[in-house]
């Protein structure tokens, strides 16, 4: 009995290392990546991109709501089939699919808001180029102008 409550007292701090040294589920990380890379993000295309990827994102997340109601569809149209697990199998189904359709709605409104960000960069770049060309245009005017030799 001594001996096995030494293996118990080793292995307790090698699964407790084990569960803190765990990885994030990938939709976690996924979102911890994205968060940094979204805050970071300072430029034009850094914000067209990440437009993008919600708008895949979006898709994706119809995509699976779709699949859900199907699904519970089936589970509505054969309950015999599934006893009663059914409505359990139900209920999760109907969680499923208002978390992708909250998802879907968050992605949605995070690509409209990159976007929104992207077109005011890329108008404020139009803007500084112009202001910048005209500038350039100045320059050689005075250049021009102070490298005429005086007429008197």
């Amino acid at each position: 009995m001594n001996i096995q409550l030494g293996k118990y007292l080793a292995v307790l701090p090698m699964l407790s290392i084990l569960v803190a040294c765990a990885q994030l589920s990938p939709m976690e990380a996924r979102n911890m990546d994205n968060s940094q890379i979204a805050s970071e993000a300072k430029t034009f295309s850094d914000h067209e991109n990440l437009a993008n990827y919600y708008d895949n994102l979006a898709k994706e997340m119809t995509a699976k709501v779709e699949e859900k109601m199907a699904l519970l569809e089936e589970y509505e149209d054969h309950s015999h089939y599934y006893g009663r697990r059914g409505q359990d199998y139900k209920s999760h189904t109907l969680a499923n699919i208002r978390h992708y359709e909250q998802e879907t709605t968050a992605a949605i409104q995070q690509a409209g808001y990159h976007r929104k960000i992207a077109a005011d960069l890329q108008k404020n770049e139009y803007a500084r180029s112009d202001d910048s060309l005209n500038q350039v245009q100045n320059r050689k005017i005075k250049a021009r102008l102070s490298s005429e030799p005086a007429r008197n």
